[in-house]
Formats: C-alpha cells, sequence, structure tokens
C-alpha cells in the first residue's frame, strides 16, 4: 500500500536487517587489512542506503518520476537485495541461537567460576556459518540479476497427453497453450514478437490463451494488439479473462474511464485481436465428423483473495453429450475445488496463474519452487484419474522482470489416444 507509514515501517525493517548484517560482516572481516575493510563497509552502506533512498522514493513519489523501464528494474532490485540478505541473515539466526544456548548451557551446567571464563572469553561467532549464509546471500543476489536476461527467452516444451475417450478424429490434434502475458510488464517489443513468431511456427490447430493479458488496466495492450493479433491457427485462437484482466487491482476511475469501462473495453481487445473470449460459455469442435467440446470460464479461483466470476454450470451446460471435453481456466486450484468432484467428464484443464514464481529449479526428473508450498498444481502436467490439468508458467512476467530457472514457456499439446 501506497502510504507514508507504509513506506516508514518497510524502511525501518530494512535498516535493521542492514544493522544486523553488518555485525555480522564486520566480524568476519576483522582480520583484513584496514583499506579492505573500509571499501567493504563503504559499498555495503551506499548500496544499502541507494536501496533505501530508491524504496522511498518509488513508495512516496509520483508514479511517472521514473521511467516505466527504469521504475521496473529498480523494484527488481531493491527486492533483490532484500531477499539476498534476508537468506544471508537465516544463516546468522541460526549461528546466533547457537551461541545463545551455548551461553545458557553454561549457566546451568557450569560453576561459576568456569561461567566466568566463558563470559570472559565470550563465544565467538562461526566463521563457517558466517560465510555459507553470506555465500548464499551472494548467490540469491547474483541468480535475480542474472535472471533479468531470462525475461524473454522463451521455451517451446512438446507434451504428449493419452485420452482413452478421445475421439480418433482428434488423435495428432495439436494445442498450443500459452498464459499470463501481462503486457503491462513488458519493454521490448521485437523480443515479445519473437516468441509469437515461435508460436506461429509450431503449426498447431488450435491456440489456447488461459487468462491474464494485462496487470491492470485494459490499455497496457494497446502497443502490443499489432504483435498478439498475428496469432492464427486452423481452429482459432480461443481466450478466457484471469484474475488481473478485470482491473479490480487498480484504482478508478482513472483518466475519466470506470472500471465497467475497462473490462468492456477488455472483451472488445480480444475480438480486435481476432480472439474468441469465452466468458462462461462452451463452443464445439468438429474434425472428420467427430467433434469435441471447448468449454472456457471465467477466473475462478479457490483461495479467498482471488475473484470467483467464472460459472461452470452455465458454461457446461449442452456439453454433456459430447466425449471428450477441454476447459480453459485460469487459476489452477479451480481443478481441485470444483472441476475434479463436479464435472468428472471433463477431461482436459488448462490452467497458469502461477507464473512457477518465475523463481525454482526445472531439470529432467527434478521440479521445485516456493509457489508449491501455495498451489498443489503449479507448473506442468498432473492427472487424477482420466482427468488431466496442465499448468503453464506463463509467457509473460509480472513484478521481477525475470526468471530464475523457470522459464516463459510456449507448450505444444499433442493429444494422443
Amino acid at each position: 500500500m501506497r502510504t507514508p507509514l507504509g513506506a516508514f515501517i518497510i524502511a525501518i525493517i530494512m535498516l535493521l536487517l542492514d544493522f544486523y548484517l553488518f555485525v555480522a560482516i564486520r566480524t568476519v572481516i576483522q582480520s583484513f587489512s584496514s583499506r579492505t575493510k573500509t571499501v567493504v563497509f563503504s559499498t555495503y552502506w551506499v548500496i544499502s542506503i541507494l536501496s533505501l533512498i530508491c524504496l522511498l522514493i518509488l513508495f512516496l513519489g509520483h508514479p511517472d518520476f521514473f521511467p516505466k523501464k527504469i521504475k521496473s528494474y529498480l523494484i527488481a532490485i531493491v527486492m533483490a537485495l532484500f531477499i539476498s540478505k534476508f537468506v544471508a541473515a537465516l544463516f546468522f539466526i541460526i549461528d546466533d541461537a547457537r551461541r545463545l544456548l551455548q551461553w545458557v548451557g553454561t549457566k546451568i551446567f557450569f560453576n561459576a567460576k568456569e561461567s566466568a571464563q566463558t563470559n570472559e572469553l565470550t563465544i565467538s561467532r562461526s566463521m563457517f556459518l558466517t560465510w555459507l549464509g553470506i555465500g548464499a546471500g551472494g548467490t540469491m543476489l547474483g541468480s535475480l540479476v542474472y535472471g533479468f536476461s531470462n525475461k524473454y527467452n522463451y521455451q517451446v516444451k512438446h507434451i504428449k497427453i493419452p485420452f482413452a475417450n478421445l475421439p480418433a478424429a482428434f488423435k495428432g490434434f495439436r494445442i498450443i497453450h500459452v498464459s499470463d502475458i501481462h503486457s503491462g510488464s513488458f519493454d521490448n517489443k521485437k523480443a515479445v514478437m519473437k516468441g509469437v513468431q515461435l508460436i506461429l511456427d509450431q503449426k498447431a490447430d488450435l491456440i489456447i490463451f488461459s487468462g491474464d493479458l494485462v496487470n491492470n488496466r485494459t490499455n497496457e495492450i494497446d502497443g502490443y494488439k499489432d504483435v498478439f493479433n498475428k496469432l492464427k491457427a486452423p481452429y482459432g485462437v480461443f481466450s478466457t479473462l484471469g484474475n488481473h484482466d478485470y482491473g479490480d487491482y487498480a484504482e478508478w476511475p482513472f483518466e475519466g474511464m470506470s472500471k465497467e469501462q475497462n473490462l468492456k473495453n477488455m472483451v472488445d481487445v480480444h475480438a480486435e485481436m481476432g480472439w474468441k473470449l469465452m466468458m462462461n460459455e462452451h463452443t464445439i469442435l468438429e474434425k472428420n465428423g467427430e467433434k469435441i467440446a471447448l468449454i472456457g470460464i471465467e477466473n475462478w479461483g479457490a483461495k479467498a483473495r482471488f475473484p470467483k466470476y467464472g460459472k461452470m454450470a452455465k458454461a457446461y451446460a449442452g456439453t454433456e453429450e459430447y466425449p471428450f471435453k477441454i476447459l480453459i481456466s485460469h487459476d489452477p486450484s479451480h481443478w481441485d475445488a470444483q472441476v475434479r468432484p463436479d464435472y468428472g467428464d471433463v477431461d482436459l484443464t488448462l490452467a497458469g496463474h502461477t507464473h512457477g514464481m518465475q523463481f525454482g529449479v526445472e531439470i529432467p526428473g527434478f521440479k521445485w519452487s516456493p509457489i508449491q508450498y501455495v498451489y498443489k498444481e503449479w507448473d506442468g502436467l498432473y492427472a487424477e484419474g482420466k482427468q488431466k490439468l496442465y499448468v503453464n508458467p506463463g509467457y509473460g512476467f509480472l513484478g521481477y522482470p525475470g526468471r530464475v530457472g523457470i522459464l516463459p514457456e510456449i507448450t505444444v499439446i499433442e493429444l494422443d489416444t
């Protein structure tokens, strides 16, 4: 929240963290030369004070004080510094807890003379834990800075998903699934177009976008409509809305526009780009005389802070007779909360929303991100019985202008029997 009180509280937390880390760093370099210590201390405090000033300007200054691109990176750098210091502090806290327990132990289990001797000597800080903390914090900072270069590093992922009840005509049917464009974060149109060309190069039968075209307001897509309107497929481009597309996180009215008009503009933009926006409805796809149902609903999140605009009953009605159904639903928590319990014949659900937190590890046989402690299904393919869910980690980025480990993805899904 952009308030003086909020800025003051965050500034105090950052200062306390800075002083805590400074004490630990000063201890581990006490044997260094005076010149080296001066350089380290000066560098530490110059960076810390500059990041604090940036934070106060970002919170209390005019929203347009910094150009959009610079503002985005400043926010990311301040955040990266804070996270890195926090990671380092965790190791220092462990060491301080060890020292405290050791000190308490001497008071309880040793006689007064031994305890006094211990107090005179003091319990030294563990150099191993302290350097480990500094190393961990530095590694985190380096990773987050490196991640800036990955925000347009689009990865094409191919996956074949078998279904026993898939009509024979749709065997080999190829679907491009993208999600979370967040056009308000973009600062490189040429790079975004490169991703669109990658999508077109896959020559899929159908393109599906599962929500969050913008961050807050519809006009964020204005400079990119001529990029995304190039998306074409034989069976069309279908889309749905994500939680950010409604303008719920922006202040209204804005430049004379109401929230209601903003949403109307969002609906119009999808049409202008040639996308079929599915607002709690379904359509039928036919190939060689066989048919499947494509269902699309508005945002429906099981987490309390996200809206439930989706009306599954309305969208589903009329699809009962079709042997195979695909659902587009932005928030993957919808799958466990409503789709699986109440709509057992929805075969494949396509979602996004999580971004894979734009941070994690993804290597063959192992995948991890902090977001998995919030969302059970957060990236990739999930299956329960005959029902399957695919969560796309996103095309764009939000907040942090980068990605570490979890890269922007263009998913090519091939239906199989």
